[in-house]
């Protein structure tokens, strides 16, 4: 089957995951592995893996240490094909009814007073960042059509990671992802960290001055360095080389610019696997902060909501240990017949409550998009415009 065909037979409780190079389509469950401790769980996968062969498909938590499980399935079945675009092309939009309620959470004024708290903590408590993040809550009358949801995401994204993957409880990760986490090819490990942002704009001379602000921007390009240092940090016990270009470079999604920097390596110990380079080095200050264990106290102190699979990573593994990890965010939660959907923004010493708060309306955009919402359910921001 072409990569067209494999969107549109994916089914609520199946695993999607299509990226610039692939699409992958895993259905049933031969073997599940789940729990807490992310590196013995990468081990009992490659065992797993050695005997049977095939892939692991899954997730992996915000933060495993509260209790909330990784997620691995061993597949019954698995198809892949190339790229979903232009194969894609062919298929029609669905349409996804209206929600019967959004709901802010926090609310906007509460989210923008947690900004200013966070900018207060950071010198208390010597964070050079930490990231808040906010949802939003959508109803419907009737199941949530995850299917529908996640053909408009493909359709939509021509690049990046756009994931489907079940949950405990019957519940389903969806999502439409710009950032890889890792990948490993052979002895070849990749991460794309992002961090900086600035919103799309329909006119493309507004468009071009929010990509170059973006690019001068005192602010994201030191989030974006404190990301990139931390990143390179956790991957060089790993690799026998590493480069780290020294500027990051423009990145763009239908609804975002970001600042990203492409960091390539030869891994040291073939017997290091994709997932055991997504566990080590996940949460990154792009989703979490830096230092992360105070800024992960800070996060559990200001966000009315546990993250749960959220700012965690969803991906695959296959038994020569290589896979591609992509950071779980522009994402939601989905239960049956309401989700959460998710979105984030790095808190430095200079962040402006309002401005970050903005910055979340317009990620929710990557859903709302899919889902059919208008600006205004996205914001819950009662402020004129």
């Amino acid at each position: 089957m072409d990569a067209a065909r494999l969107v549109e037979h994916y089914r609520r409780g199946d695993f999607l995951f299509t990226t610039a190079r692939r699409t992958v389509l895993a259905q049933g469950t031969a073997d599940e592995i789940t729990g807490t401790d992310e590196q013995a769980l990468a081990d009992r996968v490659s065992a797993a893996l050695a005997e049977r062969g095939g892939i692991a498909t899954g997730v992996l938590p915000y933060d495993a240490a509260s209790g909330t499980p990784a997620r691995l399935v061993v597949p019954r079945t698995v198809h892949t094909a190339g790229p979903a675009h232009p194969d894609v092309d062919r298929l029609s939009r669905e349409r996804v009814g209206a929600p019967a309620a959004v709901r802010a959470v926090p609310e906007p004024r509460d989210h923008a007073a947690a900004v200013r708290t966070a900018v207060t903590e950071l010198a208390v408590r010597d964070l050079r960042k930490v990231v808040l993040a906010r949802a939003l809550d959508v109803e419907f009358a009737r199941d949530v059509p995850v299917a529908a949801i996640v053909r408009n995401l493909v359709l939509d994204h021509r690049h990046g990671y756009v994931f489907a993957a079940d949950l405990p409880g019957g519940r389903t990760l969806l999502g439409a992802s710009p950032e890889l986490l890792v990948s490993r090819r052979g002895s070849r490990v990749v991460a794309h960290p992002l961090a900086g942002s600035m919103p799309r704009s329909g006119d493309a001379a507004t468009d071009t001055e929010n990509a170059e602000t973006l690019l001068a921007s005192k602010k994201d390009l030191l989030e974006h360095t404190i990301l990139t240092e931390a990143v390179a940090e956790a991957l060089g016990p790993f690799c026998a080389t590493l480069d780290v270009p020294a500027e990051p470079t423009l990145e763009r999604t239908p609804a975002m610019w970001h600042l990203g920097t492409r960091i390539t390596g030869e891994l040291a110990n073939p017997a290091t696997t994709a997932l055991h380079l997504a566990s080590a080095l996940h949460p990154t200050p792009a989703i979490c902060g830096t230092p992360v264990a105070s800024a992960r106290r800070l996060i559990g102190e200001l966000e009315p909501f546990d993250r749960g699979y959220y700012a965690g990573a969803t991906g695959w593994v296959d038994s020569e240990g290589d896979g591609e990890w992509a950071v779980s965010i522009r994402c939601a939660d989905a239960g049956a017949a309401s989700l959460r959907m998710y979105a984030g923004g790095g808190i430095v010493a200079d962040s402006d409550p309002h401005a970050e708060l903005d910055e979340t309306s317009a990620k929710f955009a990557t859903l709302g998009r899919a889902m059919g919402l208008d600006a205004d359910a996205l914001s819950g921001d009662p402020r004129p415009r």
